[in-house]
């Protein structure tokens, strides 16, 4: 995975086009987010650098079950490459 701000927007759409609401605010979480399952919010220390944004959201895509029905084409694609197993 590519760590660029064009990577990290992509990350962000398939929030976007999910049930979840992505918001980076401050905070000392100690993973470095925070996930309010109730409510479908996911935040994010907004003073991490792009790299920890991308590893955050990477691991909150692992950790959560989306409906990929109302994501986009590119989005499913995405979502698909990330959640996938990992050969151990």
């Amino acid at each position: 995975m590519k760590h660029t701000p064009q990577f990290l927007s992509r990350l962000e759409d398939i929030f976007a086009e999910s049930d979840y609401m992505l918001r980076y605010e401050k905070g000392n979480f100690k993973a470095g987010w925070c996930l309010l399952k109730s409510t479908k919010v996911v935040v994010v220390n907004k003073y991490f650098p792009t790299e920890g944004k991308i590893n955050c959201l990477v691991d909150i895509l692992r950790a959560i079950p989306l409906n990929t029905e109302t994501l986009g084409e590119k989005s499913q694609k995405l979502y698909q490459e990330i959640t996938k197993p990992q050969p151990a």
